[in-house]
């Protein structure tokens, strides 16, 4: 990787997941902190913070079907429930068996 090239992982991330790991650092990653700066509790934050960690681990993924990778983005965006995604990746892999 070049200096100028972003990281695989970094490049799956958003704007607001940035602004989150800016936040994050700023409170030397204390929950506690991020939780009354956001005014949620602590197990949502916590909650996002999982996500944020689960965005990074798909992104990392390299051999990972491309439209595996589109659905689990999906669920971990809340754009659909795991358990479609999950429904829909079984199906998915079952087809391309065929």
């Amino acid at each position: 990787m070049s200096d100028t090239q972003i990281p695989k992982w970094a490049a799956a991330l958003s704007e607001e997941d940035f602004s989150f790991i800016r936040k994050f650092i700023l409170a030397s990653g204390s929950l506690k902190e991020m939780a009354d700066n956001y005014k949620v509790s602590y197990p949502t934050m916590r909650l996002k913070l999982d996500r944020l960690i689960q965005k990074v681990e798909l992104s990392e993924n390299e051999k990972e079907d491309g439209y595996i990778s589109f659905i689990k983005n999906l669920a971990l965006d809340e754009r659909i429930s795991v358990e479609a995604a999950k429904l829909i990746i079984a199906c998915y892999k079952k087809e391309s068996k065929r």
